[in-house]
């Protein structure tokens, strides 16, 4: 019998693989839905690049020794009949997710696409090129990142939970950067900076421990600064206790209030900061919690069961409301089940 991490991976990615049509923006699908088409292309890129990394971080690819300056298939493609759910099984699992991938980053009408949102378009460039395919032409990636400005690429006045996130990516890109060193930003992170609204367990109280900004900017700062689970933060001592309590005091109340998309960041952060989320009674409780919200055909239907998709939806909305709490909920179960960092 499947683990409940396996059983979350394994029905995630079953319901993503048989979605593929819908992340393909010149599909029938993918042009006919209202989701944001580039957002989600490269959330499924971000997917596939973690899937595919070796276990363990490479030599130097920490929070002290990373790089200085240096640098969320068509219809019918399918990841498979219910993989086991472990990491090992990942990068088969998400075939046709990565062919899809390759092939969009070298189809030369989608960079245009990156300018849809032009709040985002800077920042969606920057990821685009940072998660390009390995082995593929690369000219597309590099004609993106000469269109940003150097502006973006300086911390000017931007937060340090910003300048965290533009490092992360341009280091991966391979994009010069004035962006100081994660030692230097880690102090004004949100992970040691944010302080709780309210006092103990918020799974009983109303009011949320912290804004829904300022959650996402939690676990998302752990996500880069953590590489998604493949090195360490540079937190210790009562930073990282600090850090290990706002998660678990919001864990408590996205359990409570069945807010899911949160639940699953929350217990990628969990494991990413040294917890085994099993282990303690707030990811126990938030892995249960995604397993009875998770439908038979392995979809998440939203972020909170308060938003989450009618069941007379359109195959479209559906996706819209669905497909982003399930591709984070496999990212966080597939890596929770992966070996520690050496």
């Amino acid at each position: 019998m499947p683990s409940p991490l396996e059983q979350l991976s394994a029905g995630a990615l079953d319901w993503l693989g048989t979605r593929l049509d819908h992340f393909d923006p010149f599909s029938a699908s993918g042009r006919s839905a209202t989701h944001g088409k580039a957002k989600a292309a490269l959330e499924l890129a971000l997917l596939c690049h973690c899937a595919s990394r070796p276990a363990g971080g490479a030599p130097g690819d920490t929070l002290a020794g990373g790089p200085d300056g240096a640098v969320d298939s068509g219809p019918g493609g399918g990841v498979g009949s219910r993989p086991g759910g472990s990491p090992s099984d990942a990068p088969s699992a998400l075939g046709g997710a990565t062919a899809l991938v390759r092939r969009l980053w070298q189809d030369p009408d989608f960079p245009r696409l990156l300018d849809d949102v032009p709040p985002y378009a800077s920042t969606y460039r920057l990821v685009y090129a940072a998660l390009a395919p390995d082995g593929i032409d690369d000219t597309q990636c590099r004609a993106a990142l000469g269109l940003l400005d150097p502006a973006f690429l300086a911390p000017g006045r931007k937060s340090p939970y910003r300048r965290i996130e533009i490092r992360y990516y341009a280091d991966k890109a391979g994009v010069r950067h004035a962006v100081e060193s994660y030692a230097e930003l880690l102090p004004g992170s949100p992970l040691v900076a944010l302080r709780p609204a309210t006092l103990g367990h918020a799974a009983s109280e109303d009011t949320a421990p912290l804004t829904t900004p300022e959650a996402y900017a939690l676990t998302h700062t752990a996500f880069y600064l953590g590489d998604f689970g493949r090195t360490t933060t540079g937190l210790t001592g009562s930073a990282l206790a600090h850090a290990r309590d706002l998660v678990d005091r919001m864990l408590w109340h996205c359990v409570g209030h069945e807010r899911w998309d949160l639940a699953a960041e929350l217990v990628l952060t969990q494991f990413i900061l040294g917890s085994d989320p099993l282990d303690t009674p707030s990811g126990a409780a938030a892995v249960e919690c995604l397993v009875r919200a998770q439908r038979s055909d392995g979809a998440l239907p939203g972020r909170s069961a308060a938003l989450a998709a009618s069941p007379s939806a359109s195959a479209g909305e559906f996706f819209r409301k669905a497909y982003h709490t399930t591709l984070v909920t496999a990212l966080a179960a597939l890596t929770v089940q992966s070996p520690r960092p050496s």
